[in-house]
């Protein structure tokens, strides 16, 4: 029992410092940031399954809410989680949920897809909100651009998430 729980505090320790690392590769091309997130959220919700993922990802939001600059740009704040880009960072407890549900490959594939929909949609619910403009240009300024990139960097992170558990099991 102890080492199971020492098991899983390293585990979403790690995951957190993955995701703070992967956050702060980031450009700008316009409001919305170009980052690897969806691809360090969906492997730590593939690799660590929904609830492991969900207190990951709540992990990392709490320390950038308290000021840690864990978000992308080195930032942290109350003021990013609310800002233009805050509703992506919200968006990623139900990424990481969808994709620690499915059991699966074509399952854990589809929720993984479910899971970046809804955070896309949470992202552009909130820019539209804070932008004051309507959802089909909230979505085609927020979220469209980055949404083949990040349809790819789920499929990715769940090739990324069964060969660290193989590797895993092996040693």
């Amino acid at each position: 029992m102890k080492r199971e729980k020492i098991k899983n505090i390293t585990y979403i320790s790690l995951s957190v410092a993955i995701l703070t690392v992967i956050s702060q590769i980031s450009f700008y091309v316009g409001p919305v940031p170009i980052t690897l997130q969806v691809l360090a959220v969906s492997l730590i919700g593939y690799f660590l399954g929904a609830k492991r993922g969900i207190i990951s990802i709540l992990a990392y939001i709490l320390l950038g809410l308290v000021g840690v600059p864990v978000f992308s740009g080195f930032m942290g704040g109350i003021y990013v989680l609310f800002g233009y880009t805050g509703g992506f960072i919200l968006g990623f407890l139900p990424l990481a949920f969808m994709c620690g549900m499915g059991k699966k490959k074509i399952t854990c594939l589809a929720l993984g897809q479910v899971g970046l929909l809804i955070c896309h949609l949470c992202g552009a619910i909130q820019y539209m909100l804070l932008a004051k403009i309507n959802l089909p240009k909230s979505l085609l300024v927020s979220s469209l651009p980055f949404l083949i990139k990040d349809i790819v960097l789920v499929f990715m992170a769940y090739l990324f998430a069964q060969l660290l558990k193989t590797k895993i099991s092996q040693s």
